[in-house]
């Protein structure tokens, strides 16, 4: 059986994730995603209302016209989480292919909310569930099965779905961490990878976003206990407390909730996206405080800043958007004073995020923390953990899969330096079995 992996998107830099795996007759494509920071650098863009051509004339999103050079009928859509550099093309995409989009629970009503915000384009696709651990089959001719695989990761419910084929098992790996004391979810399924390493792997496509860093990434635990120790250090400051993280960060935000009931302070979710992800979590009975005040529109937003200053900072801990200083955000808003909530010099403000190291991000959160401190915030930084695998991480995923060929991912060429030299260091060789490609790639593996 033939087999040919498509790197559409992702593969010349951190975004716009898209792969597509041809078995004989039979394609799957694992993601759909928007590259953020290609949206970001323009004023007031809205994508809701745009065209895809539009889009990937901006490299915001795939250029998928390379799938006409694959030959057979794709069978499955696959996005792997719920992150927008993973699901934020779907609305703009999904519909050019006759298949079903197939996800765990809350990403897919995650894709849910991205259709239906979709303004130019309709999408008849099916949306099927699958919960990590289960295996569908693909195609008719029952020699390919599609199976997710749990990973821990910033976000809830993320898989690695592995294509099963009479070759071998396809590993589309990207967006982990080997977390064995997540805060939500189950860790690891360290032995299901071991197992489909015994089992046989010919490909394994893999995320090289830390491949420069040295160790391991640390649990989503230590990142807890780090802002536990830092919340509880204010409590008996009675001035205002903001805080701030990746909305999509549920096991976050929760660590955020309860602390602040902790030092007897009422958190309130601040922000439409933080009250979409949180909503979401919430109506699908995800081990989070289902008694959290949320508000994600701006008239609502106002008035519950107004009666946070007239009940008094001192009460509240406000969770807001704005971790990477967005200009739009809640965060970047109270720093401009544009909001009821009056910062006071010696304020807290913290951060449970580091900067996406990229140059808008970077540039757009220096800012954000320069307009805070004039006001007289005091600023708490980095209390994080990544989300993705450092080079320890990977050589325990190559030692589990044993894979015949690597393609790596998620990184632009110099990112992939660590990588490839990482696999080089374990038998693999360049331009043999081990593929640095750009996008619009076809490689040939069988």
């Amino acid at each position: 059986m033939e087999i040919e992996i498509a790197t559409i998107g992702g593969y010349e830099e951190v975004g716009r994730q898209m792969t597509a795996v041809r078995a004989g007759d039979d394609i799957v494509i694992f993601d759909m995603g928007l590259n953020l920071s290609k949206v970001l650098i323009h004023d007031n863009i809205r994508t809701e209302g745009m065209h895809s051509l539009d889009l990937i004339d901006m490299d915001a999103i795939p250029d998928d016209r390379v799938m006409s050079d694959l030959e057979g009928d794709v069978q499955a859509i696959v996005p792997t989480h719920g992150h927008l550099d993973h699901i934020g093309a779907i609305s703009k995409l999904a519909h050019r292919y006759d298949a079903p989009i197939v996800a765990t629970p809350f990403t897919l009503e995650l894709v849910r909310d991205e259709l239906d915000d979709e303004q130019k384009f309709g999408s008849d696709n099916d949306l099927i569930e699958m919960e990590a651990g289960e295996t569908m089959s693909i195609g008719d001719s029952d020699e390919i099965d599609l199976e997710f695989v749990n990973v821990t990761h910033s976000i809830i419910q993320a898989i690695n779905p592995v294509l099963h084929t009479p070759e071998g098992a396809v590993v589309y790996g990207l967006d982990k961490r080997m977390d064995h004391t997540p805060v939500i979810g189950d860790p690891i399924d360290m032995e299901r990878f071991r197992e489909i390493g015994r089992e046989g792997v010919l490909c394994y496509i893999e995320d090289c976003t830390n491949a420069n860093k040295k160790g391991r990434t640390p649990s989503e635990s230590v990142a807890r206990e780090h802002l536990r120790d830092v919340l509880y250090s204010m409590e008996d400051y009675d001035g205002g407390i903001v805080a701030t993280t990746f909305s999509s960060h549920i096991a976050r935000v929760k660590s955020l909730i309860e602390f602040a009931r902790d030092i007897d302070r009422q958190p309130i979710l601040l922000g439409r996206s933080m009250e979409g992800y949180s909503g979401t979590a919430k109506r699908l009975d995800v081990d989070f405080p289902s008694d959290v005040e949320m508000v994600g529109y701006r008239q609502s937003i106002e008035q519950t800043l107004g009666r946070i200053m007239n009940e008094g900072k001192e009460n509240f801990l406000p969770v807001v958007t704005g971790h990477q200083g967005e200009p739009r955000a809640m965060l970047t808003r109270m720093a401009r004073g544009e909001t009821p909530y009056e910062l006071d010099e010696g304020d807290k403000v913290v951060f449970s995020a580091r900067v996406i190291p990229e140059p808008t991000n970077e540039g757009q959160r220096y800012q954000a923390e320069k307009l805070l401190g004039m006001q007289g915030a005091r600023i708490y930084d980095d209390i994080h953990v990544s989300g993705h695998l450092c080079q320890e991480g990977h050589y325990e995923m190559l030692d589990a899969l044993q894979p015949e060929n690597i393609i790596p991912a998620h990184q632009n060429m110099s990112g992939f330096s660590g990588y490839v030299d990482l696999a080089s260091s374990q038998g693999y060789t360049l331009g043999r079995d081990l593929h640095t490609t750009r996008n619009g790639n076809i490689i040939e593996l069988v």
